[in-house]
């Protein structure tokens, strides 16, 4: 199956993002969902979607949609995409992927049971910068790879009664900023065999500051910094034992990067223009690996994603951050 139709399902921020990368690559929107009809049809006339449901459920029946993206906020998750995968699509859940590891499982156990696609949207990863880093740490072009590194810092709101600093909805650094930085330091060593982590709460409950600091099977060292509270430089580094890789601000978006030797010689400068946000390369990643019948992402397999899940609970774990309904 080739040119999937898409469904939206939440009209937010993200969602617009989303939508206006894949009318930037030439893929099919079909319809929106959203819980209340007007808000769907405003969604609609603005990307010019056929369908507006005034309903998740109504989306996900819609017989005209392949695939849906879930672009509710990350607490919803988990509900929304077994409602999907209930529905016998296949679905694409925007990070953080749920709230928990179990939440992930569940999920990724639930589309196996069924034969459907399921994938995280950590459209970072396949971003063509990344998919060259990638490329140069395995082959080994930095050496041994020592430490990766990478911060990610925003001033966000601080109204209370936003869901960035309600507990019970998952809010705090750590699901919208800092599961950026602890992908990736995944993705470059695999997950951590140690954790280390400090974080700072504010009144609420919800994390404001996170710091890891973890080892891998290699026993190379990762560190990541997330606030919500300010805004830093946002770079990341992979220092290997040949040569090191800088990513310039803001790494996390479609980048450009400098590979130095360690006399300091810079041995190549990565430069591709990337129109929009970048979100089109996971949408065309998900059509492709349909394409070809595969129900997981290679770039980043759901076990993956259930692992990052479990790294991000133990971080809370120590940090004391607690999701109340959820971790209860």
């Amino acid at each position: 199956m080739t040119g999937l139709r898409w469904g939206i399902l939440g009209t937010g921020s993200i969602a617009h993002t989303f939508t206006s990368d894949l009318r930037t690559a030439g893929l099919d929107v079909v319809a929106v969902g959203s819980r209340a009809a007007g808000t769907a049809r405003r969604f609609a006339g603005e990307f010019a979607i056929p369908r507006a449901h005034g309903s998740y459920q109504e989306l996900a029946d819609d017989p005209e949609v392949d695939i849906i993206y879930v672009a509710s906020p990350h607490a919803q998750h988990s509900e929304h995409a077994r409602l999907v995968l209930e529905a016998g699509k296949p679905a694409l859940v925007e990070k953080a992927f749920t709230l928990t590891a179990g939440q992930a499982a569940e999920l990724r156990d639930l589309a196996a049971s069924k034969s459907l696609f399921l994938m995280e949207a950590m459209w970072t990863r396949y971003l063509p910068d990344m998919i060259r880093i990638r490329e140069l740490v395995r082959s080994g072009a930095l050496g041994e790879v020592r430490a990766v590194t990478a911060d990610h810092t925003q001033s966000l709101p601080t109204d209370p009664a936003h869901r960035l600093n309600a507990p019970e909805l998952g809010g705090g650094a750590l699901l919208d900023l800092g599961v950026y930085p602890v992908s990736f330091v995944c993705d470059i060593l695999g997950l951590p065999t140690s954790i280390s982590a400090g974080g700072r709460l504010q009144d609420l409950g919800t994390d404001t500051e996170v710091a890891t600091v973890m080892t891998h099977a290699s026993g190379a060292v990762s560190t990541t910094v997330s606030s919500s509270r300010g805004a830093g430089s946002n770079t990341a580094a992979i220092v290997g034992t040949e040569a090191r890789i800088e990513i310039d601000p803001i790494w996390y978006a479609a980048a450009s990067f400098r590979v130095i030797a360690t006399d300091g010689r810079v041995v190549e400068e990565y430069r591709t223009p990337v129109e929009g946000r970048g979100m089109q390369y996971e949408a065309l990643a998900a059509e492709r690996y349909i394409a070809e019948g595969r129900l997981d992402s290679e770039l980043e397999p759901l076990d993956e994603t259930v692992g990052i899940m479990g790294v991000l609970d133990e971080i809370r774990r120590q940090i004391g951050v607690v999701y109340p309904g959820v971790d209860d």
